[in-house]
């Protein structure tokens, strides 16, 4: 009998295939991906290498430092594929990752992830096959790889039958602009290692929903006014 096929696939391009699934073989979206709710494949870079040492990589022109991972060695490996799906290059000079984009893409059934190394990728290759490039953040790793590990993270826990309640990511920051508001648990009154005691807000026990929704807002609202002013201009903006 043939496994069913997943509702969402990732090919990744890398030079490091052993550093998948990782940590998304653990938890809710290793479970899922043992369920085949989603699926991936690894194609090594390295085995499209030109020569015997199956080099993938040469100096810049125009000089400079560091190394250049050759276009037409990713192009055998991107054609390797098939059917590549969105095709996406993750790079510090990317468009930055949001949970808009990360909504987007998790409808999408099949994306090819180019995870690039030393100083980056031929900008023909990117040109030629028309990838988009994308950011999690203003800093540089040095690969794509964890960062291919969070777009992925990201996507797949809004995948169909991964998250055990369905109301949890309309909840969570950034689904409606603005960052969540503070969580508590047992017990409700907690003495701190300094002695302190710490109780719960008294609107949480009340039992009153709509006074709990109010104060939920209300704190979602103080917090990105306070860490986030971008979040809340736009959120401010899209109000008014």
């Amino acid at each position: 009998m043939s496994k069913k096929k997943a509702k969402w696939h990732v090919n990744l391009l890398t030079l490091f295939p052993e550093m998948f699934p990782g940590s998304l073989g653990m938890s809710l979206s290793g479970k899922a991906l043992e369920n085949r709710v989603w699926s991936y494949k690894c194609i090594n870079i390295r085995d499209f290498g030109q020569g015997v040492h199956k080099c993938v990589d040469d100096t810049p022109f125009g000089g400079g430092a560091g190394m250049v991972m050759r276009p037409d060695v990713i192009e055998k490996a991107l054609l390797s594929a098939g059917d590549p799906g969105r095709k996406i290059y993750m790079s510090p000079r990317g468009k930055l990752l949001t949970q808009d984009i990360v909504e987007e893409l998790a409808t999408t059934p099949k994306l090819t992830i180019l995870c690039g190394r030393y100083e980056g990728v031929d900008q023909r290759l990117l040109d030629a096959h028309e990838f988009e490039e994308i950011s999690i953040g203003d800093y540089v790793l040095s690969g794509g790889e964890p960062a291919a590990m969070i777009l992925m993270d990201a996507c797949i826990r809004l995948l169909d039958g991964v998250m055990g309640n369905a109301q949890t990511p309309d909840e969570e920051s950034f689904s409606n602009g603005l960052l969540e508001y503070p969580h508590y648990t047992r017990p409700a009154n907690w003495k701190d290692a300094k002695g302190n005691l710490r109780s719960i807000p008294d609107v949480l026990v009340s039992g009153h929903h709509k006074n709990i929704d109010g104060w939920r807002l209300d704190q979602s609202e103080l917090i990105t006014k306070q860490r986030r002013p971008d979040l809340w201009k736009r959120y401010i903006t899209g109000k008014t």
